[in-house]
């Protein structure tokens, strides 16, 4: 159910937390996982009832928002009002497929920019004070896919776009909100829905990479792309 301010003020435990946007499942829910084993306290958003099942199921908190909606985004801050976050990961993501002999349909267009650009644009001035508050990191899942310097065809070319449009939108925004850290992370490639079983990452190794990456961020990595397993993009 939704707390009042005051309420949730007066519930607030007297360490910062971790927020996960985009728990339902996969990379995910693995974070919360993680996290939660570690000993943290992380509030984490799904979409729907199962979702929610399974994020309490692991000892966090759940919230339900729909990232692809401006309108339920738009609430995130009255939700977590009063909490400061060590750390903020928005894990959101779509993909279609096709390359860039097909254009894509208006309806696919709208589901990658919505979750993958819209969705964290939206989240930004949401989240970003509260990880200011705390000093900490606000890092969002991109891809290498997104890397213009590296492109070897036009295979998913609409989410390739989406992944650059979202290192971009970060690195922007970092400069408005000077008190975090704004990074995209890339997982790797990862055995999940979206990467498929012949990925050669486990979801549990990808989240390990992530979890030490993001544990190593300064402030010399503001608004840069970053690697699972520690590497610096050179490039996008």
């Amino acid at each position: 159910h939704v707390r009042s301010r005051r309420q949730r003020q007066m519930c607030i435990r007297d360490r910062n937390s971790i927020l996960v946007m985009g728990a339902s499942r996969g990379i995910g829910l693995e974070l919360v996982r993680q996290y939660t084993d570690a000993g943290r306290r992380v509030i984490a958003t799904v979409r729907d009832d199962a979702g929610r099942e399974r994020v309490l199921a692991l000892g966090a908190e759940a919230l339900t928002v729909d990232v692809a909606n401006p309108a339920s985004v738009s609430g995130l801050a009255w939700q977590l009002d009063g909490e400061k976050l060590d750390l903020a990961l928005y894990v959101a993501g779509v993909i279609r497929r096709p390359n860039a002999l097909t254009p894509p349909t208006q309806q696919d267009f709208d589901a990658v920019m919505h979750t993958n650009v819209l969705g964290a644009m939206q989240a930004i001035p949401q989240v970003a004070p509260l990880v200011a508050d705390a000093g900490g990191v606000f890092a969002f899942l991109s891809s290498s896919m997104s890397q213009i310097g590296s492109v070897p065809n036009s295979g998913s070319w609409l989410y390739r776009t989406s992944k650059a449009a979202l290192n971009m939108a970060v690195a922007a925004a970092q400069h408005d909100y000077p008190g975090a850290t704004l990074v995209t992370i890339d997982p790797g490639w990862v055995q999940t829905d979206m990467g498929g079983g012949g990925a050669p990452l486990t979801v549990e190794d990808s989240v390990r990479g992530l979890r030490s990456t993001l544990a190593s961020v300064t402030a010399a990595d503001k608004g840069r792309l970053l690697h699972h397993d520690g590497r610096r993009a050179a490039h996008w």
